[in-house]
């Protein structure tokens, strides 16, 4: 069986904890797409983990942990995550890394932060992890890949061709004096190459054959539905798509071979980086609801900024749901509302005049206001509920109004940050 846990927003779901913990019956847990530029949090028996490109399955034995040829390998931080999972004693992970999987160079992350820096105030909120760049160089069709490391006449062409082009760009758009060396980048790459050997293969034919054999594939999305540049907020999207049907291409896997589609979607909303958030809320409203949510209040795993705060916005979430091709919902982060007397659902925009429930396109969304509905709380601590009967009546009834309103069935719940703290629901 092959499932799909991927976002239904703007990212920070809680999809690291699903991974880990749907991995339990897993034989393979893929990353698809997506780079280092966000984290997924993991809390098991070792320890605390942000992962930002390893897979989540990464503390199970009998898991395959695949980076599929659709992700942006940084090879830097490849083995920093390994080094610091390593560090806690976990043992060493299955590992599977794809031979057409492109690199994130060192001067693609230059790049990045320089472009935030001319931009200013008319940044996209880049995480600065080169993920932009790195995309437009693949689609140049003048990107590193993880194979080109053991060719080595092939890799140094590559690296004359793109400094060429690069050091132009460099000295008469960002006025910068030191530029890109192919040697030095060249020296760079192979420093890697021996250690990251053992982990090269051929992910597509591993995958396909893995289907044949029917074995458990999941595949692991990053940041959320509204990311994707064809159907999301541009242009303050990300510059791969995070929907499960890119998993047909980053992975190599047919579109019929994907049976369940779960989709993670907090009680609450949050996002970090710019663009259109209607639900949006500021000042010590914003700071209460950010402080007491996720493990350690809301802040980007990758970047360490607060994440912005909203209430939960089902029209988002609908959208997010259908673009995700949604068979589950699991609602996340729920315990965090027990503070609240009436819980507010952003439920419709006002537009120009107009009440809308459909996702609009960015020039409107930009001028939407929320409309409201409000739900009676529970007030009080559901932590680490694990039955659904174990609910307080105004908890179960705010996930019914949620998925009455969405349109989808709501059928995990998360009640905490462990692994366990989880209520499975039928449909």
């Amino acid at each position: 069986m092959v499932r799909a846990i991927v976002g239904g927003c703007w990212g920070d779901e809680g999809k690291g904890k699903m991974t880990d913990l749907l991995s339990e019956d897993s034989d393979i847990v893929v990353r698809f797409q997506g780079g280092a530029n966000a984290g997924h949090t993991i809390i098991n028996q070792y320890g605390k983990f942000a992962l930002h490109l390893l897979p989540s399955g990464i503390c199970r034995q009998d898991v395959t942990n695949v980076i599929a040829q659709g992700v942006a390998f940084n090879l830097e931080q490849f083995f920093k995550e390994l080094d610091s999972v390593l560090e806690k004693n976990v043992p060493m992970p299955n590992i599977l890394v794809s031979d057409r999987a492109q690199i994130v160079m060192p001067y693609h992350v230059l790049f990045d932060a320089l472009e935030e820096q001319r931009l200013g105030k008319g940044g996209f909120g880049s995480t600065k992890s080169g993920i932009a760049p790195f995309y437009s160089d693949k689609y140049l069709k003048i990107g590193i890949q993880v194979c080109d490391l053991y060719d080595d006449e092939g890799l140094m062409e590559k690296l004359r061709k793109a400094c060429a082009q690069k050091n132009v760009t460099l000295q008469s758009l960002y006025k910068q004096e030191e530029l890109l060396e192919p040697e030095k980048l060249y020296a760079y790459l192979v420093s890697y190459r021996e250690r990251l050997l053992p982990f090269v293969g051929d992910t597509a034919v591993f995958l396909n054959n893995a289907i044949r054999q029917g074995k458990n594939i999941l595949l692991e999305g990053q940041l959320g539905s509204l990311k994707d540049p064809d159907n999301g907020i541009y242009p303050f999207t990300t510059s791969s798509s995070p929907l499960a049907g890119f998993a047909c291409v980053g992975a190599a896997i047919p579109p019929h071979a994907i049976q369940q589609v779960i989709v993670v979607v907090k009680a609450y909303s949050s996002a970090v980086g710019a663009g259109a958030f209607v639900s949006e809320i500021f000042g010590p409203e914003a700071d209460e609801l950010r402080d007491r949510g996720g493990d350690g209040g809301e802040y980007g795993a990758t970047t360490g900024r607060p994440r912005r705060m909203g209430w939960l916005d089902t029209v988002a979430v609908k959208y997010g749901c259908m673009l995700q091709g949604c068979t589950d919902v699991c609602l996340s982060l729920i315990d965090v509302l027990g503070y609240l007397d009436k819980i507010p659902v952003c439920t419709a925009y006002e537009v120009d005049g107009r009440t809308i429930t459909d996702f609009p396109v960015t020039p409107l969304l930009n001028r939407a206001k929320p409309v409201y509905e409000y739900v009676d709380g529970w007030k009080s601590d559901i932590l680490g509920c694990r039955r659904w009967e174990d609910l307080p009546e105004n908890a179960r009834k705010y996930i019914e109004f949620v998925e009455e309103k969405i349109g989808y069935p709501i059928t995990i719940i998360s009640t905490g940050p462990k692994r366990d703290d989880i209520i499975y629901r039928k449909k």
